[in-house]
Protein backbone atom coordinates (compact mmCIF):
# COMPACT_ATOMS: atom_id res chain seq x y z
CA UNK A 1 0.00 0.00 0.00
CA UNK A 2 0.96 3.76 -1.00
CA UNK A 3 2.35 6.02 2.36
CA UNK A 4 0.76 8.77 0.65
CA UNK A 5 -2.20 9.57 -1.94
CA UNK A 6 0.07 12.53 -3.77
CA UNK A 7 3.13 13.33 -3.59
CA UNK A 8 3.76 16.93 -4.78
CA UNK A 9 7.58 17.82 -5.70
CA UNK A 10 7.80 21.40 -5.83
CA UNK A 11 6.17 24.46 -2.97
CA UNK A 12 5.76 27.48 -5.61
CA UNK A 13 2.17 28.68 -6.46
CA UNK A 14 1.02 25.30 -8.53
CA UNK A 15 2.36 22.58 -5.94
CA UNK A 16 1.02 24.60 -2.84
CA UNK A 17 -2.42 24.92 -4.26
CA UNK A 18 -2.70 21.50 -5.20
CA UNK A 19 -1.40 20.46 -2.06
CA UNK A 20 -3.90 22.38 -0.63
CA UNK A 21 -6.98 21.61 -2.92
CA UNK A 22 -5.65 17.79 -2.47
CA UNK A 23 -5.72 17.98 1.48
CA UNK A 24 -9.19 19.51 1.29
CA UNK A 25 -10.48 16.33 -0.93
CA UNK A 26 -9.42 14.17 1.77
CA UNK A 27 -6.71 12.92 0.36
CA UNK A 28 -3.24 12.39 2.71
CA UNK A 29 -0.49 14.41 1.07
CA UNK A 30 3.73 15.06 0.99
CA UNK A 31 4.77 18.23 -0.27
CA UNK A 32 8.78 17.85 -0.93
CA UNK A 33 10.51 21.15 -1.85
CA UNK A 34 14.41 22.03 -1.85
CA UNK A 35 14.31 25.55 -0.40
CA UNK A 36 14.06 26.19 3.02
CA UNK A 37 10.29 27.61 3.34
CA UNK A 38 7.21 27.12 0.82
CA UNK A 39 6.89 30.17 -1.68
CA UNK A 40 8.80 28.58 -4.96
CA UNK A 41 11.39 31.25 -6.64
CA UNK A 42 8.20 33.81 -7.05
CA UNK A 43 6.97 33.89 -3.49
CA UNK A 44 10.33 32.64 -2.28
CA UNK A 45 10.37 33.40 1.81
CA UNK A 46 6.87 35.16 1.59
CA UNK A 47 5.83 33.64 4.93
CA UNK A 48 8.79 35.17 6.79
CA UNK A 49 8.53 38.34 4.52
CA UNK A 50 4.57 39.33 4.72
CA UNK A 51 5.22 41.78 7.53
CA UNK A 52 8.88 43.28 5.85
CA UNK A 53 10.47 44.27 2.59
CA UNK A 54 7.58 46.02 1.57
CA UNK A 55 9.24 47.40 -1.96
CA UNK A 56 8.61 43.62 -3.05
CA UNK A 57 5.11 44.45 -3.93
CA UNK A 58 1.84 43.47 -2.99
CA UNK A 59 2.00 40.74 -5.72
CA UNK A 60 4.73 39.38 -3.87
CA UNK A 61 3.21 39.63 -0.13
CA UNK A 62 0.08 37.93 -1.58
CA UNK A 63 1.64 34.82 -2.05
CA UNK A 64 1.41 34.10 1.79
CA UNK A 65 -2.19 33.16 1.24
CA UNK A 66 -0.66 30.20 -0.34
CA UNK A 67 1.82 29.12 2.53
CA UNK A 68 -0.74 29.70 5.41
CA UNK A 69 -3.03 26.90 2.92
CA UNK A 70 -0.04 24.34 3.75
CA UNK A 71 -1.40 24.17 7.33
CA UNK A 72 -3.36 21.03 6.77
CA UNK A 73 -3.55 17.90 9.04
CA UNK A 74 -3.61 15.51 5.88
CA UNK A 75 -0.22 17.76 4.36
CA UNK A 76 2.99 16.75 5.46
CA UNK A 77 5.71 19.28 4.42
CA UNK A 78 9.42 18.20 4.14
CA UNK A 79 11.84 21.68 2.92
CA UNK A 80 15.35 21.13 2.44
CA UNK A 81 14.52 18.41 0.24
CA UNK A 82 16.44 16.98 -2.85
CA UNK A 83 14.55 14.76 -5.36
CA UNK A 84 17.11 12.69 -6.91
CA UNK A 85 15.12 9.99 -8.65
CA UNK A 86 11.69 9.58 -9.95
CA UNK A 87 10.80 5.33 -10.34
CA UNK A 88 7.43 3.75 -11.91
CA UNK A 89 5.12 2.78 -8.90
CA UNK A 90 5.64 5.91 -8.42
CA UNK A 91 8.21 5.82 -6.08
CA UNK A 92 10.24 8.92 -4.85
CA UNK A 93 13.96 9.01 -3.83
CA UNK A 94 14.94 12.21 -1.78
CA UNK A 95 17.28 13.07 0.34
CA UNK A 96 17.51 15.62 3.56
CA UNK A 97 20.27 16.44 6.41
CA UNK A 98 22.33 13.65 3.97
CA UNK A 99 19.85 10.92 4.56
CA UNK A 100 18.26 9.12 1.91
CA UNK A 101 14.17 8.44 1.77
CA UNK A 102 12.13 6.33 -0.30
CA UNK A 103 8.24 7.94 0.05
CA UNK A 104 5.31 5.74 -2.40
CA UNK A 105 2.22 7.47 -3.25
CA UNK A 106 -0.72 6.57 -6.15
CA UNK A 107 0.28 9.71 -7.64
CA UNK A 108 3.13 12.13 -7.95
CA UNK A 109 2.42 16.04 -9.67
CA UNK A 110 5.71 17.94 -10.76
CA UNK A 111 5.28 21.25 -9.61
CA UNK A 112 8.99 21.95 -10.22
CA UNK A 113 8.93 25.34 -11.81
CA UNK A 114 11.04 27.09 -14.35
CA UNK A 115 14.73 28.42 -14.63
CA UNK A 116 16.19 31.25 -16.16
CA UNK A 117 17.18 30.83 -19.55
CA UNK A 118 20.99 30.87 -19.95
CA UNK A 119 21.98 34.51 -21.43
CA UNK A 120 25.37 33.35 -22.38
CA UNK A 121 27.91 36.12 -24.43
CA UNK A 122 31.61 37.05 -24.23
CA UNK A 123 32.11 37.81 -20.30
CA UNK A 124 28.97 36.58 -18.69
CA UNK A 125 30.83 34.25 -16.03
CA UNK A 126 33.16 37.09 -14.67
CA UNK A 127 32.51 37.87 -11.13
CA UNK A 128 29.46 40.43 -10.82
CA UNK A 129 27.79 39.26 -13.87
CA UNK A 130 24.77 37.31 -12.43
CA UNK A 131 20.72 36.13 -13.51
CA UNK A 132 18.80 38.81 -12.58
CA UNK A 133 16.66 36.27 -11.08
CA UNK A 134 18.92 35.03 -8.90
CA UNK A 135 19.50 38.58 -7.46
CA UNK A 136 15.68 38.94 -6.72
CA UNK A 137 16.67 35.13 -4.70
CA UNK A 138 19.03 37.52 -2.43
CA UNK A 139 16.67 40.20 -2.14
CA UNK A 140 13.88 37.76 -0.87
CA UNK A 141 15.73 35.62 1.32
CA UNK A 142 18.38 37.81 2.56
CA UNK A 143 17.01 41.43 1.87
CA UNK A 144 20.48 42.17 -0.43
CA UNK A 145 19.47 45.05 -2.56
CA UNK A 146 21.93 44.70 -5.74
CA UNK A 147 22.94 48.24 -5.83
CA UNK A 148 24.76 50.33 -8.56
CA UNK A 149 23.72 47.52 -10.99
CA UNK A 150 22.49 47.30 -14.65
CA UNK A 151 19.83 45.34 -16.51
CA UNK A 152 20.33 43.63 -19.58
CA UNK A 153 18.69 41.77 -21.80
CA UNK A 154 14.88 41.33 -21.90
CA UNK A 155 11.50 40.32 -20.25
CA UNK A 156 8.87 41.90 -17.46
CA UNK A 157 10.90 40.21 -14.84
CA UNK A 158 13.62 43.38 -15.62
CA UNK A 159 10.91 45.77 -15.23
CA UNK A 160 9.85 44.51 -12.09
CA UNK A 161 13.29 43.56 -10.51
CA UNK A 162 13.95 47.33 -11.82
CA UNK A 163 10.64 48.87 -10.09
CA UNK A 164 11.65 47.10 -6.37
CA UNK A 165 15.13 48.10 -6.77
CA UNK A 166 13.30 51.84 -6.85
CA UNK A 167 11.04 51.36 -4.56
CA UNK A 168 14.04 50.32 -1.70
CA UNK A 169 16.14 52.81 -2.63
CA UNK A 170 18.62 51.54 -5.26
CA UNK A 171 17.44 52.26 -8.71
CA UNK A 172 19.15 50.35 -11.31
CA UNK A 173 21.75 52.46 -13.09
CA UNK A 174 20.60 51.57 -16.54
CA UNK A 175 18.54 49.24 -18.42
CA UNK A 176 19.57 47.84 -21.69
CA UNK A 177 17.22 45.52 -23.79
CA UNK A 178 17.26 43.69 -26.58
CA UNK A 179 13.98 43.90 -28.20
CA UNK A 180 13.15 45.14 -31.34
CA UNK A 181 10.01 47.22 -33.08
CA UNK A 182 10.00 44.41 -35.05
CA UNK A 183 9.07 41.70 -32.67
CA UNK A 184 6.58 44.33 -31.30
CA UNK A 185 4.95 44.48 -34.87
CA UNK A 186 5.11 40.28 -34.34
CA UNK A 187 3.22 40.94 -31.09
CA UNK A 188 0.52 43.55 -31.87
CA UNK A 189 -2.01 40.32 -33.75
CA UNK A 190 -2.25 38.87 -30.46
CA UNK A 191 -2.83 41.95 -28.59
CA UNK A 192 -6.95 41.15 -28.72
CA UNK A 193 -6.86 37.75 -26.94
CA UNK A 194 -4.22 39.59 -24.65
CA UNK A 195 -7.07 42.17 -23.48
CA UNK A 196 -8.39 39.37 -21.84
CA UNK A 197 -5.35 39.88 -19.10
CA UNK A 198 -5.93 43.24 -18.95
CA UNK A 199 -4.95 43.35 -15.29
CA UNK A 200 -1.16 42.03 -16.04
CA UNK A 201 -1.24 44.50 -19.08
CA UNK A 202 -1.74 47.74 -16.59
CA UNK A 203 0.99 46.09 -14.07
CA UNK A 204 3.33 46.03 -16.71
CA UNK A 205 2.47 49.81 -18.04
CA UNK A 206 2.81 51.31 -14.57
CA UNK A 207 6.13 49.52 -13.93
CA UNK A 208 7.37 51.14 -17.12
CA UNK A 209 5.65 54.36 -15.57
CA UNK A 210 7.61 53.87 -12.52
CA UNK A 211 10.71 53.51 -14.23
CA UNK A 212 10.30 56.40 -16.47
CA UNK A 213 9.94 58.49 -13.18
CA UNK A 214 12.52 57.15 -11.86
CA UNK A 215 14.91 58.73 -14.54
CA UNK A 216 16.38 55.28 -15.59
CA UNK A 217 18.06 55.23 -18.56
CA UNK A 218 16.61 52.41 -21.27
CA UNK A 219 18.72 51.03 -24.55
CA UNK A 220 16.27 49.16 -26.14
CA UNK A 221 16.78 47.49 -29.75
CA UNK A 222 20.58 46.70 -27.82
CA UNK A 223 22.85 43.26 -29.44
CA UNK A 224 25.86 42.49 -28.94
CA UNK A 225 26.45 42.15 -25.29
CA UNK A 226 30.45 42.01 -24.33
CA UNK A 227 31.66 42.16 -20.72
CA UNK A 228 35.41 42.66 -19.55
CA UNK A 229 36.71 43.29 -16.14
CA UNK A 230 38.28 46.27 -14.99
CA UNK A 231 41.08 46.59 -12.76
CA UNK A 232 39.23 47.78 -9.62
CA UNK A 233 36.64 45.15 -10.10
CA UNK A 234 34.17 47.21 -11.95
CA UNK A 235 32.54 45.51 -15.24
CA UNK A 236 33.05 47.16 -18.69
CA UNK A 237 29.49 46.08 -20.27
CA UNK A 238 29.44 46.89 -23.76
CA UNK A 239 26.44 46.73 -26.29
CA UNK A 240 25.59 47.81 -29.69
CA UNK A 241 23.13 50.77 -29.64
CA UNK A 242 21.48 52.58 -33.05
CA UNK A 243 24.85 51.26 -34.72
CA UNK A 244 26.80 53.30 -32.12
CA UNK A 245 29.07 51.21 -29.11
CA UNK A 246 28.11 52.03 -26.02
CA UNK A 247 30.03 50.98 -22.65
CA UNK A 248 28.19 51.09 -19.03
CA UNK A 249 30.80 50.66 -15.95
CA UNK A 250 29.13 49.13 -12.88
CA UNK A 251 29.95 46.60 -10.04
CA UNK A 252 27.02 44.58 -10.75
CA UNK A 253 25.83 43.43 -14.30
CA UNK A 254 22.37 41.72 -13.64
CA UNK A 255 20.52 39.47 -17.27
CA UNK A 256 17.81 38.21 -17.71
CA UNK A 257 16.39 36.83 -21.59
CA UNK A 258 12.80 34.80 -19.62
CA UNK A 259 12.63 31.50 -18.40
CA UNK A 260 12.27 27.77 -19.51
CA UNK A 261 10.70 24.81 -17.63
CA UNK A 262 13.05 22.83 -15.98
CA UNK A 263 12.38 19.55 -17.30
CA UNK A 264 14.78 17.60 -15.87
CA UNK A 265 12.52 15.46 -13.63
CA UNK A 266 9.63 14.77 -16.16
CA UNK A 267 12.32 14.05 -18.46
CA UNK A 268 13.75 11.42 -16.01
CA UNK A 269 10.06 10.14 -15.35
CA UNK A 270 9.77 9.65 -19.09
CA UNK A 271 7.20 12.05 -19.69
CA UNK A 272 6.67 13.15 -23.79
CA UNK A 273 7.87 16.70 -24.16
CA UNK A 274 7.32 19.16 -27.13
CA UNK A 275 9.05 21.81 -28.63
CA UNK A 276 7.47 25.66 -27.70
CA UNK A 277 8.37 27.09 -30.55
CA UNK A 278 7.19 30.76 -29.17
CA UNK A 279 8.81 30.24 -26.02
CA UNK A 280 11.90 28.65 -28.06
CA UNK A 281 12.11 25.84 -25.41
CA UNK A 282 10.53 22.18 -24.24
CA UNK A 283 8.12 21.32 -22.20
CA UNK A 284 6.08 18.53 -20.67
CA UNK A 285 2.87 17.25 -22.91
CA UNK A 286 0.41 17.50 -20.78
CA UNK A 287 -3.36 17.77 -21.02
CA UNK A 288 -5.82 20.55 -19.38
CA UNK A 289 -5.31 18.66 -16.37
CA UNK A 290 -1.52 17.98 -16.21
CA UNK A 291 -2.37 14.15 -17.05
CA UNK A 292 0.96 12.95 -19.19
CA UNK A 293 1.57 9.88 -20.61
CA UNK A 294 3.02 8.09 -17.72
CA UNK A 295 -0.45 7.43 -15.95
CA UNK A 296 0.50 8.19 -12.62
CA UNK A 297 2.61 11.42 -13.43
CA UNK A 298 1.44 14.63 -13.42
CA UNK A 299 2.81 17.89 -14.00
CA UNK A 300 1.52 21.52 -13.44
CA UNK A 301 2.83 25.58 -13.10
CA UNK A 302 5.58 26.62 -15.04
CA UNK A 303 7.29 23.28 -15.42
CA UNK A 304 4.70 22.23 -18.00
CA UNK A 305 5.07 25.65 -20.29
CA UNK A 306 6.13 29.15 -19.03
CA UNK A 307 2.83 30.98 -17.64
CA UNK A 308 2.96 32.56 -14.22
CA UNK A 309 2.20 32.94 -10.99
CA UNK A 310 -1.87 32.70 -11.38
CA UNK A 311 -1.57 30.15 -14.49
CA UNK A 312 0.60 28.35 -11.52
CA UNK A 313 -1.59 28.17 -9.46
CA UNK A 314 -4.72 27.65 -11.52
CA UNK A 315 -3.00 24.66 -13.30
CA UNK A 316 -2.37 23.09 -9.57
CA UNK A 317 -5.91 23.35 -8.60
CA UNK A 318 -7.20 21.74 -11.82
CA UNK A 319 -4.59 18.84 -11.52
CA UNK A 320 -5.78 18.24 -7.45
CA UNK A 321 -9.09 18.08 -8.90
CA UNK A 322 -8.02 15.37 -11.68
CA UNK A 323 -6.56 13.10 -9.05
CA UNK A 324 -9.16 13.58 -6.40
CA UNK A 325 -11.08 12.68 -9.00
CA UNK A 326 -8.93 9.65 -10.01
CA UNK A 327 -9.10 8.40 -6.60
CA UNK A 328 -12.45 7.99 -5.95
CA UNK A 329 -12.73 11.12 -3.61
CA UNK A 330 -14.68 13.04 -6.41
CA UNK A 331 -17.29 12.17 -9.39
CA UNK A 332 -16.24 13.36 -12.59
CA UNK A 333 -19.04 15.92 -13.00
CA UNK A 334 -18.18 17.31 -9.39
CA UNK A 335 -14.20 17.65 -10.56
CA UNK A 336 -15.63 19.09 -13.54
CA UNK A 337 -17.73 21.85 -11.79
CA UNK A 338 -14.94 22.56 -9.12
CA UNK A 339 -13.09 23.25 -12.23
CA UNK A 340 -15.05 25.93 -13.67
CA UNK A 341 -13.20 28.69 -11.27
CA UNK A 342 -9.74 27.79 -11.99
CA UNK A 343 -10.23 26.86 -15.95
CA UNK A 344 -11.24 30.52 -16.19
CA UNK A 345 -8.17 32.16 -13.99
CA UNK A 346 -6.14 29.55 -16.53
CA UNK A 347 -7.75 31.32 -19.69
CA UNK A 348 -7.36 34.64 -18.52
CA UNK A 349 -3.75 34.20 -17.45
CA UNK A 350 -2.89 32.61 -20.47
CA UNK A 351 -4.31 35.18 -22.60
CA UNK A 352 -1.46 36.95 -22.25
CA UNK A 353 1.42 34.89 -23.42
CA UNK A 354 1.70 34.75 -26.72
CA UNK A 355 1.53 38.57 -27.09
CA UNK A 356 4.50 38.81 -24.51
CA UNK A 357 6.52 35.49 -26.32
CA UNK A 358 6.43 37.59 -28.96
CA UNK A 359 7.61 40.94 -27.70
CA UNK A 360 10.11 39.45 -25.85
CA UNK A 361 11.93 36.41 -27.49
CA UNK A 362 15.22 36.07 -27.35
CA UNK A 363 17.41 37.36 -29.93
CA UNK A 364 19.73 34.80 -31.75
CA UNK A 365 23.01 35.77 -30.44
CA UNK A 366 21.40 34.72 -26.94
CA UNK A 367 20.21 31.06 -28.25
CA UNK A 368 23.30 30.46 -31.10
CA UNK A 369 26.44 32.57 -29.58
CA UNK A 370 29.74 33.28 -31.05
CA UNK A 371 32.88 30.97 -30.78
CA UNK A 372 34.64 32.89 -27.73
CA UNK A 373 31.45 32.46 -25.24
CA UNK A 374 31.46 29.86 -22.51
CA UNK A 375 28.87 27.72 -22.84
CA UNK A 376 29.30 25.20 -20.45
CA UNK A 377 30.13 26.85 -17.57
CA UNK A 378 31.18 23.68 -15.31
CA UNK A 379 33.46 22.59 -18.15
CA UNK A 380 34.29 25.92 -19.42
CA UNK A 381 33.51 24.48 -22.82
CA UNK A 382 33.14 27.33 -25.40
CA UNK A 383 30.66 27.80 -28.26
CA UNK A 384 33.39 27.67 -31.12
CA UNK A 385 34.50 24.37 -29.47
CA UNK A 386 30.94 23.21 -30.14
CA UNK A 387 30.71 24.07 -33.74
CA UNK A 388 34.12 22.59 -34.24
CA UNK A 389 32.98 19.20 -32.82
CA UNK A 390 29.43 19.65 -34.94
CA UNK A 391 31.64 20.18 -37.83
CA UNK A 392 33.70 16.83 -36.59
CA UNK A 393 30.07 15.12 -37.29
CA UNK A 394 28.26 15.21 -34.14
CA UNK A 395 24.79 15.56 -34.30
CA UNK A 396 23.19 15.68 -31.11
CA UNK A 397 23.65 16.14 -27.63
CA UNK A 398 24.85 12.96 -26.69
CA UNK A 399 27.60 13.18 -29.13
CA UNK A 400 28.33 16.13 -28.06
CA UNK A 401 28.99 15.61 -24.29
CA UNK A 402 30.71 12.51 -25.33
CA UNK A 403 33.17 14.61 -27.13
CA UNK A 404 33.81 17.85 -24.69
CA UNK A 405 31.65 16.76 -21.64
CA UNK A 406 29.19 19.37 -21.78
CA UNK A 407 26.63 18.72 -19.37
CA UNK A 408 28.83 16.69 -17.28
CA UNK A 409 29.23 18.88 -14.34
CA UNK A 410 27.86 20.06 -11.26
CA UNK A 411 24.55 21.67 -12.86
CA UNK A 412 23.81 18.51 -15.49
CA UNK A 413 22.97 20.93 -18.41
CA UNK A 414 20.67 22.66 -16.68
CA UNK A 415 22.77 25.46 -17.91
CA UNK A 416 23.96 24.19 -20.92
CA UNK A 417 21.54 21.89 -22.24
CA UNK A 418 19.77 25.01 -24.39
CA UNK A 419 22.79 26.94 -25.85
CA UNK A 420 24.20 23.36 -26.65
CA UNK A 421 20.79 22.64 -28.49
CA UNK A 422 20.51 26.49 -29.80
CA UNK A 423 24.14 26.03 -31.81
CA UNK A 424 23.03 22.64 -32.80
CA UNK A 425 19.77 24.30 -34.79
CA UNK A 426 21.24 27.33 -35.93
CA UNK A 427 19.66 28.00 -39.56
CA UNK A 428 17.31 24.89 -39.35
CA UNK A 429 14.07 25.27 -37.90
CA UNK A 430 13.84 21.36 -36.49
CA UNK A 431 14.02 21.10 -33.16
CA UNK A 432 16.03 18.64 -31.60
CA UNK A 433 15.18 16.54 -28.11
CA UNK A 434 16.68 17.00 -25.50
CA UNK A 435 18.70 14.52 -23.77
CA UNK A 436 17.61 11.90 -21.73
CA UNK A 437 17.79 13.05 -17.48
CA UNK A 438 19.21 10.32 -15.93
CA UNK A 439 19.33 9.56 -11.87
CA UNK A 440 20.55 10.79 -10.04
CA UNK A 441 18.38 14.27 -11.15
CA UNK A 442 20.44 16.05 -8.62
CA UNK A 443 24.15 15.53 -7.60
CA UNK A 444 23.88 13.34 -4.47
CA UNK A 445 27.08 12.14 -1.77
CA UNK A 446 27.96 8.60 -2.00
CA UNK A 447 27.23 8.23 1.57
CA UNK A 448 23.46 9.08 0.45
CA UNK A 449 23.99 6.31 -2.16
CA UNK A 450 25.26 3.88 0.45
CA UNK A 451 22.81 4.71 2.59
CA UNK A 452 19.96 3.87 -0.27
CA UNK A 453 21.81 0.23 -0.59
CA UNK A 454 21.50 -0.32 3.36
CA UNK A 455 17.66 0.42 3.50
CA UNK A 456 16.99 4.13 3.85
CA UNK A 457 14.77 5.61 5.98
CA UNK A 458 11.16 5.53 4.24
CA UNK A 459 8.63 7.83 4.43
CA UNK A 460 8.75 11.47 5.48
Amino acid sequence: MSEFDLIVIGGGPAGMSAAATAAHGGLNVLLLDEQPHAGGQIYRNVGENRTSRGWLGKDYSAGARFVDALDHPAITTQFGATVWRLDSGPRVIWSRNGESHISTAQHVLLAGGAQERPVPFPGWTLPGVMPAGAAQILMKSAGMLPKDAVLAGSGPLLYLVAAQMIDAGCPPRALVETQTPRMLARALPHLPKALFGMTTLLKGLRLLAKIRAAGVRRFTHAARFEAQANDDGSIAFSFEHKGQRNTLTSTLLLTHQGVIPSTHMSRSGGIAHEWNAAQAAFQPITDIWGGTNQPHLHVAGDGAGIGGAETAAASGDLAALNILHLCAKITGDTRDQMAAEPRGKLFRARAIRPFLDAAYAPPADVLSPPDETIACRCEEITAGQIRESIDEGARGHRQIKTSLRTGMGPCQGRMCDATVRGILCAGHKSAIAPPRARSPIKPVTLAELAALADGPKTGA
